[in-house]
């Protein structure tokens, strides 16, 4: 033990990151349907890793955090800000339940076991893992007019309180919003997540910029063709527009000669022509445009792309979609198909009467060619990049903290967001602001995957190597009644909030449930491990709204606890 204690004294973080490589190796085993998950792994690693006597500085800490609630903001900007509106109802009302729940058992708890004010507060902290009501807490005791000893007894025993709760109450809170919300709905996570990420990623079907022509991507095809005799003398336009647009021109060759095709272009008998369209349509062209050339020539070869493009023409914004095609001509929209539309990450569905706004997402699909020279018209083409913008995102950070280190006093009481809440602040802002001007912010899906996953590891580690040592010494000298209390005041408002959502708020897609849930504790824990089990980020909006207002809410709870213990 010496041994391992001279070294961690030396570098701690050799010892944060034995805890998370040893948690991460713990959480991937399986007891039947059961997983613990690199998460609640890390913690639990790093509680046996304390007991060295290692210490880690709570900037360490707090940065860790503050990554991973950046990235989770960052990523679920856009919808939390186009989701705040009445469809988040059942976030708030959630949130506030278990608000409530959670100052009810605590005050009975209170009662029950004989716990002081400052105990009472503790376990709140601990158990509810909000640490701000320390802080709360602890002013609100200041504020009794007690002796200067009695007051510091009990803010004292706020931290006593906490420390025993804080680390049983982050690991029951993974479980109660993972494995026994799955069990007591019986519905799986992961299945429900994927179940939602189709629905929420299902793109309209492809509409032609020219009409109003409905097909999906594998209703498409290219072929070349020799151009019969009858053709002789026929226009371009007129060939294509024959077929209402169910096919186009892409290439033309007559001879040895590669021809730019334009609509007024004449077609005589041998050309070569590429048609791409429906394949239904492509498929009966034999009849109506001449044989197919089975082995085509190289330079007729031709490619499908799908690019996506920023809308930000200003002449055409606010114009429905039906105003948009009628005023393009043949040429302009010439071979280009839409395959959808997202707006702040939301799929819209493209109908006539549809507005396109600024910063709209319009996928194309058809040739390089063609999608460039639409893409010129409307916006611009989004360019997928590996780097990271680290000017945007250090802004981000910075100006996300100094919001939360804003506090003010609601009468008496301290209310600040702290890191964790600025930092999700920063993140949610702008992660909105880079879904409007993509051009600027970007963090590639890496980027935000390892913010999130290293940065949720290492914060539970540094708090299982803070707390740890101090809640085991503290179980075995203070009794049994703090640490029973805290299992209560973990499981009970979470056990409630679970039938209410089910049942009262009507929550069906467990995934999404498992997010408001975890946020509406101002569980980030539990929170990571939901996504680990999601396997994508569909809990992000629920949890960005109630994690927004579970933090005020749950900070509230210190002097309100100091007041009816």
């Amino acid at each position: 033990m010496d041994f391992f204690h001279s070294i961690f004294t030396e570098n701690p973080i050799i010892a944060l990151m034995l805890s998370v490589g040893i948690g991460s190796w713990i959480g991937r085993f399986k007891f039947g349907k059961f997983q613990l998950g690199g998460v609640a792994g890390s913690l639990l690693a790093a509680v046996v890793v304390s007991q060295t006597g290692v210490v880690i500085g709570a900037d360490v800490k707090n940065l860790m955090f503050a990554l991973f609630i950046y990235a989770v903001g960052f990523q679920s900007g856009p919808k939390f800000f186009s989701a705040l509106n009445k469809s988040a109802i059942k976030e708030i009302i959630l949130a506030i339940f278990v608000a409530v729940a959670g100052l009810v058992t605590v005050v009975l708890c209170a009662k029950i076991f004989h716990l002081d004010q400052g105990l009472a507060a503790g376990v709140a902290a601990g158990a509810l893992t909000q640490s701000s009501i320390i802080g709360t807490a602890g002013d609100a005791i200041g504020q009794l007019g007690l002796s200067v000893s009695e007051t510091a007894r009990l803010q004292g025993n706020v931290a006593i309180g906490y420390a025993v709760t804080y680390i049983f109450g982050t690991l029951l809170a993974i479980i109660m919003c993972t494995d026994v919300l799955q069990a007591l709905v019986r519905r799986n996570i992961k299945n429900d997540a994927l179940e939602m990420e189709t629905l929420q990623n299902k793109s309209v079907s492809l509409k032609l910029f020219g009409n109003n022509s409905q097909h999906f991507i594998q209703d498409f095809m290219a072929r070349v063709f020799q151009v019969k005799a009858s053709l002789d003398g026929k226009s371009i336009a007129n060939l294509e527009s024959e077929a209402n647009y169910a096919f186009i021109v892409e290439k033309l060759k007559r001879g040895d000669k590669l021809l730019t095709v334009s609509p007024d272009i004449i077609l005589a008998a041998d050309d070569l022509v590429l048609l791409t369209g429906i394949r239904d349509y492509i498929l009966q062209c034999p009849e109506k445009i001449g044989n197919l050339v089975y082995q085509a020539p190289e330079d007729m070869d031709f490619t499908f792309e799908t690019k996506k493009v920023i809308f930000t023409n200003k002449s055409i914004q606010q114009q429905t979609w039906q105003e948009i095609k009628k005023s393009r001509t043949s040429t302009q929209y010439h071979g280009v198909y839409v395959i959808g539309v997202t707006r702040m990450d939301n799929v819209i569905e493209l109908k006539d009467t549809t507005v396109l706004k600024h910063g709209d997402v319009i996928e194309l699909y058809g040739s390089a060619t063609d999608i460039n020279r639409v893409a010129s018209e409307i916006g611009y083409v989004v360019t997928s990049s590996s780097a990271t913008d680290y000017v945007y995102l250090g802004l981000g950070m910075v100006l996300g903290l100094l919001v939360g280190m804003i506090e003010f006093k609601l009468k008496g009481i301290p209310i600040t967001l702290g890191s964790g809440g600025g930092a999700l602040l920063g993140g949610l802002v702008f992660g909105w602001l880079h879904a409007k001007r993509p051009k600027a912010g970007n963090i590639p899906i890496g980027g935000l995957i390892f913010l999130k996953d290293f940065g949720l590891s290492a914060f539970v580690a540094a708090v299982g190597l803070s707390a740890g040592l101090q809640a085991y010494q503290t179980i075995l000298h203070s009794g049994i009644e703090i640490f029973v209390a805290g299992l209560i005041v973990t499981v009970v408002p979470l056990l409630l909030a679970t039938l209410f959502g089910w049942y009262v708020l009507r929550y069906r897609n467990v995934a999404f449930f498992a997010g408001a849930l975890s946020g509406s504790r101002s569980a980030n824990p539990a929170f990571g491990s939901v996504l680990e089990k999601a396997g994508n980020s569909v809990p992000t909006l629920p949890f960005a709204i109630t994690y927004a207002i579970a933090n005020i809410l749950l900070t509230l709870l210190g002097p309100l606890i100091v007041a009816f213990v």
